[in-house]
């Protein structure tokens, strides 16, 4: 199933299913079942309307619309917990100087940080040197601690894409990265939500790409990461409890902006696309501050 979240003409948030890859229409889940919950978190959340909404999807008396038009909101709005890997592709690492890492380069992000499919990715006043980064992401659909390499991936809700937009500059005014990867609406996170039994297990094996303005500027495969899937679930719930509707973050492939000659990074115009094989594609307009 592909599940997105959305807001309504009348600002209410929503759910819809999307019927197919490419029909260009959903359900209206909330129209369809007035006892669904009208937001991902609460159905995440909820012990059985994942497999109430698969049963929807053949309904005839569904409520169907078309998405053209949709006003997207972040799969998640107001995550618990966001969790990211840095350093997880050794191509990455190395053209940013670092060596093979031993352990992931944990950081969070809050969720005012977050910008839906098709919404502007805001570059702020202080900085010009707004960087994209391709990258899977995952939301947990169960409490989760002391996970096991046997039992990780039951925990999984769905995966996605992410840009973890970051700004280069303020990211290297500390030791931490944090300060550069939490300016508000700079990273994009959708479209939608792809459920496991949609891709291989762990979403192994995937195509990542970014692209800014049609040109491909980040071009790997998930196959490449240095800890999947399991391994990073097992790692994070060794040290904290995730809980469902975190988000974890997977990490970024070689190619970012600041490693090229000249560097590249997003300015207001920019179409940044996030392109994962099986789950989908993350657009973004790029704009300033106002």
């Amino acid at each position: 199933m592909r599940l997105f979240s959305y807001q309504d003409s009348n600002k209410n948030k929503r759910v819809g299913l999307l019927r197919a890859k490419d029909s260009g229409e959903f359900i209206d889940l909330s129209a369809t079942d007035a006892s669904l919950p009208n937001t991902l978190l609460d159905i995440i959340s909820s012990t059985h309307a994942m497999s109430h909404i698969a049963a929807l999807a053949n309904n005839p008396a569904a409520v169907i619309k078309p998405i053209q038009g949709v006003k997207f909101i972040p799969l998640v709005d107001r995550p618990g917990k966001i969790v990211c890997l840095g350093l997880n592709y050794a191509d990455h690492a190395a053209e940013g100087g670092h060596s093979r890492p031993e352990y992931p380069a944990f950081f969070m992000r809050g969720p005012s940080s977050l910008a839906a499919h098709q919404q502007p990715l805001i570059r702020p006043k202080v900085s010009d040197k707004f960087d994209y980064e391709a990258e899977l992401a995952f939301v947990v659909g169960k409490t989760a601690r002391h996970l096991t390499t046997a039992n990780a991936l039951e925990y999984v809700a769905g995966y996605s894409a992410f840009n973890d937009g970051s700004l280069r500059d303020y990211q290297r005014k500390s030791s931490q990265w944090t300060i550069g990867k939490n300016f508000d609406a700079t990273g994009g996170f959708g479209p939608w939500l792809v459920t496991p039994d949609e891709l291989p297990p762990a979403a192994d094996g995937l195509r990542i790409q970014s692209r800014l303005n049609g040109q491909i500027m980040q071009d790997a495969n998930t196959k490449n990461f240095l800890w999947g899937i399991v391994e990073t679930l097992v790692l994070i719930t060794e040290c904290m409890t995730l809980e469902p509707g975190d988000v974890v973050i997977t990490g970024t492939p070689a190619g970012v902006g600041y490693a090229r000659k000249p560097p590249v990074f997003m300015k207001p115009g920019d179409t940044i696309e996030i392109d994962i094989e099986g789950v989908g594609v993350l657009s973004n307009p790029i704009a300033d501050e106002a």
